[in-house]
């Protein structure tokens, strides 16, 4: 994928420079034993958006978790304003890293992309942009966007998700700018939080908890109409959490992060491949710092380097 690719306008495999897979990985990593019994690096990369509109780059790590911030880009968006936002991807480049995500502000929906220093400072050569996708987003309370790629077979595809207030989940297709609607199912009312944790040419699978504690898998095929698969995971226990956050760990597990915005408390554990109530997860404990701002994501590396084997 080439450098300063504003909102993800699509494939440019021919040429494009080698990057590595690990361009967010913290400057040292403790090893963590995944559930599948392999020593492996498990890194949690976090995001905020601040209050003050700043945007933050942090590492979870370690049992017991331990949060080391690492870097701040101030001044990229008005304070307060943005109350939902997906994933955002670091793409590195000469001077710094390229950065592109959406959020959601108001009404509308964003698309917005810029380029920073090694120090999180602002690129002068290129500022940040933003594009208006559309309005008819006040009522939307999850948004989250999978990008997978397979550079051999020239595999590209960029699918948006959004749960909306009265539990209807909706799939858009995302290309050159604009988001085309494949799907929506009803039926999701009760989830609080949907975190990717798994995603193929065919498919991709969120994990997700419900107001009243129960955990579920929700795998959602890219074929139409649009069908998601729902199996339980857990009975209880996870309904005191506002934010799931997921990364790779192992070949097929992921750390998972569970915020607590009530008590600004974070959660790490590490989860075998989801199987429904076969699924393991340990407890790795409670993050030794916390987390003030409401508005929390997961960075991402770029697509080609961003594998999600969990579900």
């Amino acid at each position: 994928m080439t450098g300063r690719r504003l909102f993800r306008t699509g494939l440019a495999l021919a040429g494009a420079a080698a990057l590595t897979t690990a361009a967010l990985a913290a400057p040292t990593q403790a090893a963590t034993t995944s559930t599948t019994g392999t020593t492996e690096a498990c890194v949690m990369t976090t995001g905020a958006i601040t209050a003050a509109g700043a945007q933050s780059i942090s590492f979870v790590r370690g049992t017991p978790p331990v949060k080391s911030h690492w870097l701040d880009t101030n001044g990229l968006f008005q304070p307060g304003k943005v109350r939902v936002t997906a994933q955002f991807v670091r793409e590195p480049n000469a001077i710094g890293a390229d950065i592109y995500g959406d959020v959601i502000e108001g009404d509308s929906l964003y698309s917005v992309a810029f380029g920073v220093g090694d120090h999180g400072e602002l690129d002068p050569d290129w500022p940040p942009a933003r594009r208006r996708v559309g309005g008819g987003w006040s009522t939307y309370r999850a948004l989250e966007v999978s990008e997978y790629e397979v550079v051999k077979d020239r595999v590209y595809r960029s699918t948006a998700y959004g749960l909306r207030n009265d539990g209807t989940l909706f799939r858009w297709n995302t290309s050159d700018g604009s988001w085309r609607r494949t799907g929506s199912a009803p039926g999701f009312g009760s989830v609080k939080s949907m975190a990717l944790i798994g995603k193929t040419a065919t498919s991709d699978t969120f994990l997700a908890n419900l107001s009243g504690g129960a955990l579920y898998t929700i795998k959602i095929p890219l074929s139409t109409p649009m069908k998601p698969v729902v199996t339980k995971v857990r009975p209880s226990g996870w309904g005191g959490f506002e934010k799931l956050i997921a990364d790779k760990c192992g070949n097929s597990g992921t750390l998972l992060l569970a915020i607590d915005n009530d008590t600004k408390s974070g959660y790490t554990y590490a989860m075998s491949h989801a199987n429904g109530a076969a699924t393991v997860i340990q407890n790795l404990g409670k993050v030794n710092s916390t987390f003030p701002d409401a508005v929390n994501f997961r960075w991402a590396n770029i697509p080609r380097g961003d594998p999600l084997n969990g579900g």
